[in-house]
């Protein structure tokens, strides 16, 4: 294992829920077995991922420049340079970031890496499943899938 410097990463593009983002997996490239870190950078007007937690990875992010919003268990905050937001392993981690300012968002997304994990994604009430690597490692996973969350009025 040995520092990596992002400016040596290529950029993978990503489809996110609206528009398109890029990201570099930083924890990844430098070996990281238990701690995933990734850059992003969001385009004006871009949201990555929908509004969930997951059961088994907390999750941090840090603001390195621009400006946008996150839904905090379920709360809106502003978000700027230099922020910092955890993300716990609950209903009051679950988060959705977006740029709604006029410039790039770019900040850093770390998180444990426990597998098996599932993500809840309460507002368009789907569940994710994945075994065989965590979210954010892209090694083959025995199970990868979204499934849509049935409620039998006991939640």
């Amino acid at each position: 294992m040995e520092p990596v410097n992002e400016s040596d990463l290529d950029w993978t593009v990503r489809d996110g829920v609206e528009g398109t983002f890029k990201q570099k997996r930083l924890g990844a490239a430098a070996g990281s077995d238990d701690l995933g870190c990734s850059l992003y950078e969001l385009p004006p007007g871009t949201q990555p991922w929908s509004y969930h937690y997951h059961a088994a990875n907390e999750e941090a992010l840090y603001v390195l420049s621009g400006r946008g919003q996150v839904r905090l268990g379920g709360e809106v905050h502003a978000l700027c340079e230099g922020d910092y937001v955890p993300c716990p392993t609950d209903e009051s981690g679950a988060h959705c970031v977006v740029n709604d300012g006029d410039e790039p968002l770019r900040y850093l997304a770390m998180s444990t890496m426990r597998d098996p994990d599932v993500t809840i994604h309460p507002s368009i009430d789907k569940v994710g499943v994945y075994v065989g690597a965590p979210p954010g490692r892209s090694a083959d996973r025995t199970v990868s899938a979204f499934y849509d969350r049935e409620f039998d009025g006991d939640d």
